[in-house]
């Protein structure tokens, strides 16, 4: 889809930097954020190349005054992503508390600083040509599906956000505004360079960024892929739970740490 006011989070690299890079053209403007200013340059001149005028800014999705000031002085925003995320494991053979607050802070809170900002901001801006005064993406993941023992704060915060985003659709269509919960599978980002375990229909950011516009273009509350894996994780979500923590206890466990989506 060609959106020509967006905003995404978490820029930097992986799927949010392919993402920047397909909604990139001629009178497109694109506010860009990381949690470090200078990781976005590479990014930003790729936009550029292609015609757009690119706004980058270091700003942590966990800072809910930093955030709402950010997107509350970007202008009229037609589409919005919620891409920033972390990663965590129990590759030392448990889940830290750290790193668990740490996934929950960026994977919830910080999608909620992206979102509610954004939903107030488009709230008071005229409707455009598609009728709608602005469309919000967020990125969970198909992990959403599944309560696998390897990620437990992982699974739980992506199925948080994807849930929230459906349910909010419903209301802020009302007033013209979309939602969208992204759900893709294994897609090759720093965050997954680091998996020991088979990741089956692993793909390029690139794909997964044109199937995410796509699917958000489509208008589908729920944009998912790829279906196999969607499918695999759905059966496997519906096991009674204790056959599907020995099933999943079996895979090598997710590293600890928490890598940048």
């Amino acid at each position: 889809m060609q959106a020509a006011n967006v905003l995404i989070t978490g820029a930097s690299s992986g799927l949010g930097a392919a993402l920047a890079r397909e909604c990139a053209g001629p009178g497109v403007v694109l506010h860009l954020s990381a949690r470090e200013a200078s990781r976005l340059n590479g990014v930003a001149a790729d936009c550029r190349a292609k015609g757009a005028t690119v706004h980058t800014v270091g700003v942590d999705v966990r800072d809910e005054a930093a955030m709402a000031g950010w997107i509350g002085g970007a202008g009229r925003l037609d589409l919005v992503i919620a891409n920033a995320g972390i990663g965590a494991g129990t590759g030392d053979g448990w889940e830290s508390a750290e790193d668990a607050r740490r996934v929950f802070e960026t994977n919830v809170t910080g999608v909620l600083n992206t979102a509610l900002p954004a939903i107030a901001a488009m709230a008071e801006q005229p409707p455009g040509a598609d009728g709608l005064r602005g469309r919000i993406a967020v990125i969970a993941s198909v992990a959403a599906f599944v309560a696998a023992p390897s990620a437990p704060a992982y699974g739980a915060s992506k199925a948080a956000v994807q849930r929230w985003t459906e349910a909010r659709d419903a209301t802020e269509r009302k007033r013209g505004i979309r939602l969208h919960a992204v759900c893709p599978g294994f897609v090759h980002t720093p965050m997954t360079a680091s998996n020991d375990f088979p990741m089956p229909f692993l793909m390029e950011p690139e794909r997964a960024a044109r199937l995410t516009l796509a699917g958000i273009a489509a208008g589908r509350l729920r944009v998912v892929y790829p279906w196999r894996l969607y499918a695999m994780a759905r059966l496997v979500g519906a096991l009674p739970p204790g056959w599907r923590n020995w099933l999943l206890g079996m895979a090598p466990p997710k590293r600890s740490g928490t890598p940048s989506a």
